[in-house]
Formats: structure tokens, C-alpha cells, sequence
């Protein structure tokens, strides 16, 4: 049975549909592994494991903290910036504390720039990995184990890289449910129902 020119027609929008959502809805996933392989956008890349070789050369890494507008937490690096050896595993601490009367939980986005240094960063341990949960006038210092990987020396725009600067933003999340309801029913807390 043959489609008609108008039923061809609404079957080739409807699949163009089809074909578009499934694009749109690949894209996110798509983009977010391309960051993570090729280090674009400043995005670090992640390792369980420091590299054989340590560089004589050195680098400046340098760090910097933020939040978003509504995020109550005071949040900062212990120390602005260090000098390690390309290849050397480096230790850093950020320092978050909850000034309110309620647990707030937050998760910390980052990136680094120059972005040609994204591929190079790798963390190896770091705070950002998980939702960070701060009860009321809690202080913590926060660690990030990391290197800036020797293949830096020879890329074609890694080479000129001298210094690289780790940025991280934190967000408030909602709180897991066990920690909401612990929230809730916390001495003090009004229990009663209207």
C-alpha cells in the first residue's frame, strides 16, 4: 500500500521530530564525556592514581572559591596558591562553614583556566565528588588531592601554560531525605501539626 504525498509528508516531519529529540536529549551526555576526555572548558579530568614521572619544572596552582547568590555557607581556600613540580601530587584545603541554625547541604561545581589545561589537571581525591552536608555552625576544611599530568611540557598549548587556576562554585542541593526528616524532628523544632 502506497502513502499518499500528504501521509509521506506527516511520517517525514514526525521522524525528523523523532530524530531531533533523540539528538537533543544524546547532546548532554554527549558533551559532558567530550569535556571530560579532552579537558575542554576547563574541565579536570580524574585519576585514581599520580603519574611515574615528576618534572623538575614547576607550576603555579592557584585557588579560588564562590557561591551562588542564595548558597549561606562562607567558603574559601585555606591558601591562594601553591608551586608544585609537574607530576607531584599536590595537597589542598578549602575551608567551608555553616553560619545558620539548619543543616545545609551543597555541591561544588568547578573547572580550571586556562581551559588548555583542563585535559592536564587531574584530581585524584576531591570534596567536589559528593554532596558536601554542614550542620548548623559547622566549620570543615575540605581536601582535593591532585597533579597537573608531565604530558603538559610537550603539548602545543599546554607548553606555555605557567600557571593554572582551580575554581569551585558551590550550589545548595536539597538534603537527602533521612537528613531532612532528622532536621525536622530535632529538639526545638515544632513537631505539631495544624
Amino acid at each position: 500500500m502506497a502513502l499518499s504525498p500528504k501521509s509521506k509528508t506527516v511520517v517525514q516531519a514526525a521522524s525528523l521530530v523523532v530524530v531531533m529529540g533523540s539528538l537533543a536529549w544524546a547532546s548532554v551526555p554527549f558533551y559532558d564525556w567530550f569535556c571530560r576526555v579532552t579537558g575542554f572548558g576547563g574541565t579536570t579530568s580524574v585519576s585514581t592514581v599520580a603519574p611515574d614521572q615528576v618534572l623538575d619544572q614547576t607550576i603555579i596552582v592557584r585557588f579560588d572559591a564562590s557561591k551562588e547568590r542564595d548558597m549561606p555557607w562562607e567558603f574559601k581556600p585555606v591558601e591562594r596558591q601553591m608551586e608544585i613540580r609537574i607530576g607531584e601530587t599536590g595537597l589542598a584545603f578549602y575551608e567551608a562553614y555553616n553560619p545558620t541554625d539548619r543543616a545545609v547541604a551543597g555541591t561544588a561545581s568547578y573547572n580550571v583556566t586556562p581551559y588548555e589545561a583542563g585535559g592536564f589537571f587531574s584530581k585524584i581525591q576531591c570534596f567536589c565528588f559528593e554532596q558536601q552536608i554542614l550542620q548548623p555552625g559547622e566549620r570543615v576544611l575540605m581536601p582535593v588531592t591532585f597533579y597537573v599530568d608531565p604530558e603538559i611540557v610537550t603539548d602545543r598549548d599546554g607548553q606555555f601554560v605557567k600557571q593554572i587556576t582551580l575554581s569551585y562554585t558551590f550550589y545548595e542541593t536539597e538534603l537527602p531525605a533521612e537528613q531532612a526528616a532528622l532536621d525536622v524532628a530535632a529538639p526545638g523544632a515544632d513537631t505539631t501539626l495544624n
